[in-house]
């Protein structure tokens, strides 16, 4: 189906406007404290002060202008952050005011803006059972917006997920150690090793997405069900309390499986639901991670 642009660039207006007043001092000192630059680099050489650390003492400069001088360094602050996000076609599904995929351009948003606050540069990468699309990391507010563009554009794709070759293709492009948000509702296989390989490169944060309806099916009689990544079609009596039930179990399972392994594995993570306020899930992995540190 071909793409509306004018409903598109409302969406992506209304999304920046919503996202803008998510994001207050607290959120960006926050970001800026748990996600730390790549080290220290070399800001500049001043007087000495009683109270500086000798150890800093540049004797060169002290030699040629024959009064001690320190180093000076500073956090080296720019970080690379990456969007892996999931526009597999199970990412269309929502059974309230947002899609799972709306929900996923929003959280992009809000999170590139505020890497752009802090002065990092920004980068995406879209994948269903391919790569869609990989925007370089850069600054800047536009950036923000060609990547709120980018993730809702794509919500129209039938594809399945191949989430292990969008890892090794995210490992391949970058090189240098990165923030990768990995947004998802992880509705693949056999990506666990690959997973354990970026972990182990980049500063991986989990963002698994789902809907309320995933966990618990709602009793309206019989209904027919269409997979979004495969278009086959199914009937079910969800007034049966059993299937309910066994739906349920199912969801729970998969659930529990997945954060075993991000434990595991060392990977933080931010649970999302389409039935909720993501600021506070957002606000809680920052306190988390402010913890650690």
């Amino acid at each position: 189906m071909p793409i509306d642009t004018t409903e598109l660039m409302k969406q992506v207006g209304k999304i920046k406007i919503l996202t803008s007043h998510l994001i207050d001092d607290r959120l960006s000192g926050d970001y800026h404290s748990v996600f730390k630059g790549q080290g220290v680099e070399f800001d500049e050489v001043r007087p000495y002060v009683p109270g500086d650390d000798v150890r800093s003492i540049d004797w060169n400069v002290t030699a040629r202008t024959g009064s001690p001088h320190v180093k000076r360094f500073s956090e080296e602050r720019e970080l690379t952050v990456l969007f892996l996000v999931d526009v597999s076609g199970s990412q269309i599904f929502g059974s309230g005011t947002r899609s799972k995929s709306e929900l996923a351009a929003e959280l992009t948003c809000l999170l590139a803006m505020t890497a752009i606050r802090n002065q990092d540069k920004i980068g995406l990468i879209l994948f269903s059972d391919r790569i869609l699309k990989s925007i370089p990391p850069r600054k800047g507010r536009t950036a923000v917006m060609r990547l709120v563009r980018e993730v809702l554009a794509a919500d129209e794709t039938r594809e399945g997920t191949d989430l292990a070759a969008a890892l090794r293709f995210l490992n391949n492009v970058q090189k240098r150690k990165a923030v990768v948000f990995l947004v998802s509702d992880f509705q693949a296989v056999g990506y666990e090793k690959e997973l354990r390989v970026t972990a182990r490169r980049h500063d991986v944060i989990a963002c698994p997405i789902s809907d309320p309806c995933e966990r618990a099916l709602p009793d309206v009689g019989l209904i027919e069900l269409q997979d979004p990544e495969t278009g086959e079609l199914f009937l079910v009596d969800t007034a049966s309390r059993a299937v309910r039930e066994a739906f349920r179990a199912n969801a729970a399972r998969d659930d529990e499986a997945l954060n075993r392994f991000l434990k595991r594995t060392g990977i933080d993570r931010i649970a999302l639901s389409t039935g909720r306020p993501y600021i506070d899930d957002v606000r809680a992995l920052f306190r988390r991670r402010a913890r650690k540190h």
